[in-house]
C-alpha cells in the first residue's frame, strides 16, 4: 500500500517537474527578451507547481518516516527491497531527482541572468542620476573631481 502511494506521488511529481522545467526554460526566454508580462504569467504558473512538489515531498518523507526508514535514497532502497514494485520505485525516484536537478540548474541560470540585468539597470540609473558616475577626463587628460561632475540631464 505504501509503495503504491509512493509510486503515485512519484508519477505526479515527475509530470509536475517536467512542467516546471518547461516553465523555467520559458522564463529564461522571457528574461532574455525582457518580457515582463510573460515573466509575470510564468511566475503565476510556477508557484502552484512548486507548492505541489513541496507537499508531495513532505508526504513521501512522512511515509518513509512512518515505516522507520530514512527519507533519503537509502530509505527508499530499503523499502524497494521489500516490495514487488521496488525497482519501479527506485527508477521513478531517480527520474524525479534528475528532473529536479535540471530545474535547480535552470533556476540558478535564470537567477544569474536576473542579477546581471539588475546590476546593469542600476548602473544605468546611477549614471542618469549623476551618482556613482565614472571618472571623466577634462581636455588636459586629468580626471574631473566628483564635485565637478553633473548628472547627464544637466550636462
Amino acid at each position: 500500500m505504501h509503495s503504491t502511494t509512493l509510486l503515485e506521488l512519484f508519477s505526479d511529481d515527475i509530470r509536475t517537474a517536467e512542467q516546471l522545467l518547461e516553465l523555467i526554460e520559458s522564463e529564461f526566454q522571457a528574461l532574455t527578451e525582457r518580457d515582463l508580462t510573460q515573466l509575470q504569467e510564468i511566475l503565476g504558473k510556477k508557484q502552484p507547481l512548486l507548492a505541489l512538489l513541496d507537499q508531495h515531498a513532505k508526504a513521501r518523507s512522512q511515509i518513509l518516516t512512518n515505516l522507520n526508514l530514512g527519507t533519503s535514497r537509502e530509505g527508499l532502497k530499503a523499502l524497494a527491497d521489500t516490495v514487488p514494485e521496488g525497482q519501479q520505485l527506485l527508477e521513478q525516484g531517480d527520474q524525479l531527482n534528475a528532473l529536479l536537478e535540471q530545474c535547480r540548474t535552470g533556476n540558478e541560470r535564470n537567477g544569474r541572468l536576473i542579477r546581471t540585468s539588475q546590476k546593469s539597470t542600476s548602473a544605468m540609473l546611477n549614471l542618469l542620476h549623476g551618482s556613482d558616475t565614472p571618472n571623466l577626463y577634462d581636455k588636459r587628460g586629468s580626471t574631473l573631481r566628483v564635485s565637478q561632475q553633473r548628472p547627464l540631464d544637466q550636462a
